[in-house]
């Protein structure tokens, strides 16, 4: 049973006898909605509804004896999470996300308050006192609003105290991004499978997830494409993040070019084998992508030179969409290539333009200020009016002060 009934009771009539009382409810069994009724009796035993209802109390009482109403956290939490968090309605890693969020944080601290009793305001607070990145705080105040929809969609409750609760998700810092040339320094330092696993995700956009769960099938070259199929996280395969996500990507001939070679060095080349196999677990299992940055990829981004920076395999991410912005690629293609579902996520990143080209971007105007002034030094100046014959020369003198300054001179 998922939710309280109150069941409905009827008067129907006979072709033959009195009427009678007969109250519905339905049973739901592995998703399947099953409807039942049961005759309370004729209206001569119970000539009035509330003589009926009084009759139906202790039928209502028996289909609603396995199951009772959520009237703390801890318990709305424990219906929540057998209920929604199921891998038919969540991806594996939103499970596990969520539930360490839940069990850690919000159940510690909320669990044994009673539902009515929680309030906007106590809730922001709490959020503002935990010691984690905006992102973190805003998630978790996600979580908790999500739990309260799950009451109100099964009428426990009629409103959700979160709705109004105010926590920002605005990045402590940009993340990191490589550049074309760094980018390069990286790869000459990574032997052919780090290479081949660095140039894919940096040329495609992949997702982590979706990197390891590729097998040398995805890679279709005839037509130059990868095809996205399932993600993997933590050995657990399932659906990509978004519809969106399960696009083609297109490949440049020189990442064609080496994953030929590493698939001909690699002891796994079959169709169905792993593109980065765990050689530890035989092929049966991608290898671990926390691992290999770990041990392989930072180490060798120090020695490529690269300072200052916290490089994570979203990293390559962040640094297609950004190096796509720089090139000047449009919008709607950027969107398509990194696979967002909608194109306010490509905007966001397309509207945080690199250091370069900000640069790039000012001394263009710069340099539109320095042509007006050599313009304004070099236009004759119309003849002086009475009265303003030291001003002619002192206008230049402050024109010819201004541009040498702009340009740095002395």
């Amino acid at each position: 049973m998922s939710r309280l009934q109150q069941g409905s009771l009827l008067r129907l009539k006979r072709k033959a006898g009195p009427d009678v009382w007969v109250f519905r409810w339905y049973e739901e069994t592995n998703g399947t909605r099953t409807y039942r009724k049961r005759t309370i009796g004729t209206v001569v035993l119970y000539p009035h509804l509330r003589d009926a209802e009084k009759a139906a109390d202790a039928l209502r009482n028996t289909i609603n004896s396995e199951f009772r109403v959520p009237e703390t956290i801890s318990e709305l939490i424990a219906h929540y999470r057998e209920n929604e968090l199921t891998e038919e309605k969540k991806a594996y890693a939103t499970i596990e996300a969520n539930t360490l969020y839940l069990t850690n944080h919000i159940a510690p601290k909320w669990g044994t308050m009673y539902l009515q009793d929680v309030r906007t305001v106590d809730v922001e607070l709490w959020l503002h006192t935990l010691t984690f990145a905006p992102g973190t705080r805003s998630k978790i105040r996600n979580i908790m609003s999500a739990v309260f929809n799950h009451a109100i969609r099964h009428e426990w409750m009629d409103r959700n105290p979160i709705s109004k609760v105010r926590t920002s998700a605005k990045r402590l810092r940009e993340p990191d991004v490589l550049s074309p040339a760094e980018i390069a320094s990286l790869l000459a330092e990574l032997n052919l499978r780090e290479r081949a696993m660095v140039m894919l995700a940096g040329s495609t956009g992949l997702r982590r997830s979706e990197l390891v769960a590729l097998t040398w099938s995805d890679i279709d070259l005839e037509l130059m494409q990868v095809n996205v199929r399932r993600s993997c996280v933590r050995n657990h395969f399932g659906d990509t993040k978004t519809e969106a996500s399960r696009k083609p990507v297109p490949l440049h001939p020189s990442v064609v070019k080496c994953l030929k070679v590493w698939r001909e060095d690699s002891p796994y080349r079959g169709d169905d084998d792993f593109i980065f196999p765990s050689i530890r677990r035989k092929g049966k299992q991608p290898l671990s992508p926390d691992t290999l940055l770990k041990k392989i990829i930072r180490p060798a981004v120090v020695r490529a030179g690269i300072k200052g920076k916290a490089i994570g395999w979203h990293s390559f991410r962040h640094s297609l969409a950004t190096n796509l912005r720089a090139a000047g690629v449009d919008l709607k293609t950027a969107q398509e290539l990194l696979r967002h579902a909608n194109s306010r996520i490509t905007l966001d990143v397309y509207t945080r333009a690199i250091s370069a080209t900000k640069r790039e971007a000012n001394n263009r105007v710069m340099e539109m200020v320095f042509e007006a002034g050599r313009k304004k030094l070099s236009t004759p100046s119309s003849a002086p009016s009475r009265g303003a014959k030291g001003e002619t020369k002192k206008g230049a003198d402050r024109s010819s002060t201004l541009v040498s300054t702009l340009k740095g001179g002395s």
